[in-house]
């Protein structure tokens, strides 16, 4: 996230918040399933980049316990507040403009970031920078061009179009700089940046009632975009908004690519 007018999903609208609800709902367990892992546990030090919601900054937290510390960032901390007690210290930070938080972090994690930052190399560097030796990274990031459908299965005209608003979605991402197909990435740059260990995997949520609950905030909140960009009606868009809400629809997400290292001894 960046101090960007382009950033096209602010945290300061009204549907932020559904969405990253529905973030928690369809993302979280995967997370939480490589932090396990990871053995995060008391006394870690845990950066979380780009918190925007309180899940995974919580989750942490009372992994970590009172010796521990979690810093939880992003441009915009509105949404953190209610995490805002030790261990959790909560700042206002620019991963792709400004220096870290801090140094000698056992854990660093970042989810469905770096695709919307336009230094994301900077801010790449930076992340893995802030580790201890032997410390463990872990990003996480959709892959839009991989499969780029809201309905992989489109037989008829709700599913068309659920998929050109979804096309214009994408394209109002590309025009403000995101890199659509980053996920897919992700495992060769933790390679090349010396990262060791490095492990991969993708999660693809299908027919999901938080893929309808994350499609209608996500479409709520960018349709004024979307009809001053001319790639649809409101007229198109209360039609999709009502057919989302039907539950007749198999709605899917981008896939989301995790990717795994550590830092050299």
């Amino acid at each position: 996230m960046t101090r960007s007018d382009g950033y096209l999903l602010d945290n300061r609208q009204s549907e932020a918040a559904e969405r990253f609800d529905a973030f928690a709902r369809l993302f979280d367990p995967t997370t939480f399933r490589h932090l396990e892992g990871f053995g995060v546990g008391a006394g870690w030090r845990c950066w979380e980049v780009g918190a925007g919601g309180t899940s995974v900054v919580s989750w942490l937290a009372k992994k970590v316990g009172p010796t521990g510390k979690v810093v939880a960032t992003d441009i915009d901390t509105s949404l953190l507040a209610a995490a805002a007690r030790p261990p959790v210290d909560v700042r206002v930070h620019d991963v792709g403009a400004e220096e870290p938080p801090g140094e000698g972090f056992d854990l660093v994690h970042a989810r469905l970031v770096l695709v919307h930052v336009p230094d994301r190399e900077r801010a790449l560097r930076s992340m893995i920078a802030a580790l201890r030796p032997g410390g463990r990274l872990l990003i996480e990031d959709a892959d839009p061009a991989l499969q780029p459908l809201v309905c992989p299965d489109e037989h008829g005209p709700e599913q068309r179009l659920a998929n050109r608003l979804r096309q214009g979605f994408r394209q109002l991402l590309a025009n403000r700089g995101a890199d659509l197909s980053y996920g897919r990435r992700l495992p060769r740059l933790l390679r090349e940046a010396g990262l060791r260990q490095v492990e991969a995997d993708a999660y693809f949520p299908l027919a999901s009632p938080a893929c309808a609950a994350l499609e209608s905030a996500t479409i709520r909140q960018i349709r004024g975009r979307l009809v001053d960009a001319g790639l649809a009606t409101d007229e198109d868009i209360e039609n999709h908004l009502a057919n989302v809400a039907a539950g007749e629809m198999d709605l899917a997400t981008a896939p989301m690519i995790s990717a795994w290292g550590r830092r050299a001894a």
